[in-house]
């Protein structure tokens, strides 16, 4: 199983490559980087600068308010400067966001997505072959690419694009169109993953005559551990915060219904919109958190991921520990969860 070290968004740019560094030395196969306050592709492009063998990848890059040529040519560059350890990770948002936050028109997510990975693939074309853009889908028309504006072939593959969402269709999408899959920290739990995800990915695979189960499967979902059982009661406390933040979205809560705890994830919206940030976490009891999140000290981690995960993902995000003295010790997390 391929082990992927995660990034928090708070990290300054300024400390980006030491952190980078920090993960390859610790023997991740790859890093993650998000896109919430700093802009994906800078934080990647310093990433991979001071690195030389980790793999990187934007987990996930907001495609709509961007446009697909000048995406296309942003994943070339951080392809080319780093012998081709960059993959290019897409989400939609949601359209509250994308709307209210971006200013770009919202319209069908999953069509739009298929459009937008056909235009990107289409511009790297162009670069390799020499031949013209020729884009004509319902979301984008890409027609014009005279050689001075043409950045040539790479030496290598081109970059990988990597899909992720939550609902049938997206996962339907990625089976059909991705490189890989990554699955949302809500929605990474087993009974997710045997019930909704992989029949839609299978069903994606299906409709365009792809292997069945040739795309790549990540989990992106929460983690509680830690050295000792004191270190997991910490751990406990920020990852309940931040799943009652993420299942008050109702575009997040298909690991709820699957549970019934549908009731649960409407409670948590009406606590959000009056702002009651305070008492969020408390609506998720010990119970529920206890099915939805694997817990484990470091001893115990990679037989538990293996218990939840083996013969379902390809790859797992585990975040490194808070304190570097400690990376020796996890070092040998990270080799054992890799042979799950």
């Amino acid at each position: 199983m391929r082990v992927i070290a995660g990034m928090s968004d708070r990290v300054p740019l300024n400390e980006t490559a030491r952190y980078a560094q920090r993960i390859e030395a610790l023997g991740y196969d790859v890093l993650h980087v998000p896109e919430t306050i700093h802009d994906s592709m800078a934080v990647a492009l310093l990433a991979l600068e001071h690195t030389t063998t980790l793999r990187v990848q934007t987990s996930l890059t907001l495609a709509f308010p961007r446009s697909p040529m000048l995406l296309a040519l942003q994943a070339w560059d951080l392809s080319l400067m780093s012998g081709g350890r960059f993959d290019l990770g897409l989400a939609t948002q949601i359209k509250q966001n994308i709307e209210g936050r971006f200013g770009v028109p919202w319209s069908s997510p999953a069509e739009r997505m298929g459009d937008y990975v056909a235009a990107v693939h289409a511009c790297w074309n162009s670069f390799s072959t020499g031949e013209p853009l020729n884009v004509h889908t319902d979301n984008y028309t890409l027609t014009r690419l005279q050689p001075f504006f043409n950045p040539g072939p790479l030496p290598h593959d081109p970059p990988r694009i990597w899909l992720g969402g939550v609902n049938d269709k997206a996962c339907e999408l990625g089976g059909a169109i991705a490189d890989g899959f990554v699955t949302h920290p809500t929605n990474s739990h087993p009974r997710y993953l045997r019930e909704r995800c992989l029949p839609a990915l299978r069903k994606g695979q299906q409709s365009v005559g792809r292997a069945i189960d040739s795309v790549p499967l990540v989990g992106a979902i929460p983690i509680v551990t830690g050295r000792t059982p004191d270190d997991l009661e910490d751990s406990r406390g920020h990852q309940r915060a931040v799943l009652a933040f993420l299942y008050s979205t109702p575009a997040y809560r298909r690991t709820l219904e699957l549970f019934g705890w549908q009731e649960l994830g409407e409670k948590l919206q009406h606590m959000t919109r009056k702002n009651d940030w305070a008492q969020l976490s408390e609506l998720i009891t010990d119970d529920i958190f206890e099915t939805l999140v694997p817990q484990a000290t470091w001893a115990d981690l990679p037989s538990v991921l293996s218990s939840w995960f083996s013969g379902l993902l390809d790859g797992v995000l585990v975040q490194p520990p808070s304190d570097p003295a400690h990376d020796g010790e996890f070092a040998s997390v990270i080799k054992a969860i890799a042979v799950i």
